[in-house]
């Protein structure tokens, strides 16, 4: 069950201590984007995001990694000008893999901020980078994503069960 176990828990993206990471060594973040940055169905970032991955920017390095297309992708990367890698088929460790080569960055350089164990939570510990999971932002899923977060429900209760996750009790 461990896998599933997030190093840090917090209720959004603006919650997470930014700065106890630049103090841990963190160097570059990966952000989901969907449920994580903004709902799906929004299709540019808004103000906020812009002028709050703005300030991040000046101490990390900020990788939108989503496994949706590049389409989807293109506003976000161009109006908060950072990279992305698309199609990032996490829980896959390939994609991970390839941005800690690509920006020569290790494993205890990097962090990873999503909305969901089966996919950004996972797919981080698999590589040992740390895992940060947030709330999602919207209760809205793609069809493909409510498939996922029926599982995840399933997979809470049984680390609530153990003592191990309480969904609502957030941690560094």
């Amino acid at each position: 069950m461990e896998q599933y176990l997030p190093d840090i828990y917090q209720q959004s993206i603006y919650a997470v201590d930014y700065k106890k990471l630049k103090e841990r060594g963190i160097k570059c973040i990966l952000f989901d984007l969907d449920n994580t940055l903004v709902p799906y169905q929004i299709k540019t970032p808004p103000e906020k995001l812009i002028s709050f991955i703005g300030e991040l920017k000046k101490e990390f390095k900020i990788v939108l990694f989503s496994n949706s297309p590049k389409s989807r992708l293109r506003p976000f990367k161009e109006q908060l000008e950072v990279d992305c890698l698309a199609s990032a088929c996490k829980p896959s460790s390939y994609s991970f893999f390839k941005v800690l080569n690509e920006y020569r960055y290790n494993v205890n350089e990097v962090v990873i901020i999503g909305d969901q164990l089966i996919t950004d939570i996972i797919g981080g510990n698999k590589v040992g980078i740390t895992t940060i999971l947030i709330n999602p932002v919207s209760t809205k899923d793609p069809w493909w994503t409510a498939i996922n977060r029926s599982r995840e429900r399933r997979i809470m209760k049984k680390l609530n069960d153990r003592d191990l996750f309480f969904k609502g009790r957030y941690y560094d």
